[in-house]
């Protein structure tokens, strides 16, 4: 797999392989990156490769200190190349991922969401940092918004082609639908020529009909969690698990966090019932029921305190 100045005849069939199975372009950025490392150890091209060097190459990447998270995703690039570009079924299968360790997401409790929302440094990172939290959206979800999105007579905000190539709705919260209202009559129209109203980005970047990126987004939440304090090792994604865990507190049925989130399947919502803080410690634990006779220590010292008393 030879760089991007001169693409080999096999790095161009894999793109398109890529593009034929609508691969979304991160993905195909992380195939090609996972590839080329793999040539770059072989010191050859990865269509010559053996089984015997693929098992040594995936030992390879633990001995060198890749995480469980990246070593899966490097793999799986690998074994696109194999099983669809090269049709090696047989050095596919000589691919194995290894289980990645289940972590709970930090999460952060009502009044620091409040604190982060109050140091907001502008009026554009609180209505951005308002929507990721009220609405459970994506930092992608956030910035991808136009101005179509919004339907104030339904009081929905539709999100377009999202994670999966899925539209889904959400509420719009009637405090979130003012803070957009305020934006509109401030945001920036030096892109807007030539371009209908409906689909004029709510967050316009700085580049001509480009949105704001992710990257710039999540430098307002760490400038606004720093200022209100937050020592948790948080990221912008952290508003996202916020909101289905306070959901989840508040008694919401699951399966509607799960329409809201745009999750596939219920057992990924449903782990944020080991991260519902709120929940766990309201169950009330048998050891509660039980009539446990007092502890000794406590008999002696108040035989202690009865002798003090009659020794005065």
């Amino acid at each position: 797999m030879s760089d991007a100045t001169t693409i080999s005849p096999l790095r161009q069939r894999m793109i398109e392989d890529m593009a034929a199975r609508n691969l979304n372009r991160h993905t195909q950025r992380s195939h090609l990156s996972s590839c080329k490392r793999f040539a770059a150890w072989l010191k050859r091209s990865p269509d010559t490769a053996t089984a015997d060097e693929v098992r040594l190459f995936q030992l390879h990447l633990i001995e060198s200190g890749a995480s469980i998270c990246n070593r899966n995703r490097i793999m799986t690039g690998v074994r696109f190349l194999f099983r669809v570009t090269l049709r090696r079924h047989d050095l596919a299968a000589e691919v194995w991922h290894m289980k990645e360790p289940l972590k709970l997401p930090p999460v952060l409790v009502p009044d620091e969401i409040r604190r982060v929302l109050a140091c907001a440094q502008s009026l554009k990172a609180r209505v951005m940092l308002t929507l990721a939290y009220g609405c459970g959206l994506r930092a992608g979800e956030v910035v991808r918004l136009t101005a179509g999105d919004i339907d104030s007579e339904q009081m929905i905000i539709r999100i377009v082609q999202s994670k999966g190539r899925k539209d889904r709705h959400v509420m719009l919260p009637a405090e979130v639908l003012e803070l957009l209202r305020h934006w509109w009559k401030e945001r920036s129209i030096e892109h807007d020529a030539g371009i209908t109203p409906e689909k004029r980005w709510l967050f316009p970047g700085r580049g001509e009909h480009r949105p704001l990126t992710v990257r710039q987004f999540g430098r307002l939440f760490k400038e606004a969690a720093t200022a209100a304090g937050i020592r948790k090792p948080v990221t912008l994604h952290t508003l996202r698990h916020s909101f289905a865990t306070h959901l989840l507190e508040a008694g919401v049925d699951v399966r509607k966090i799960q329409a809201v989130l745009g999750h596939d399947k219920l057992e990924t919502t449903a782990r944020y019932t080991r991260v519902a803080t709120g929940m766990i410690a309201a169950i009330e634990s048998p050891l509660e029921a039980l009539s446990l006779p007092k502890l000794r220590y406590e008999q002696k010292s108040k035989r202690k305190r009865k002798g003090r008393a009659r020794s005065k």
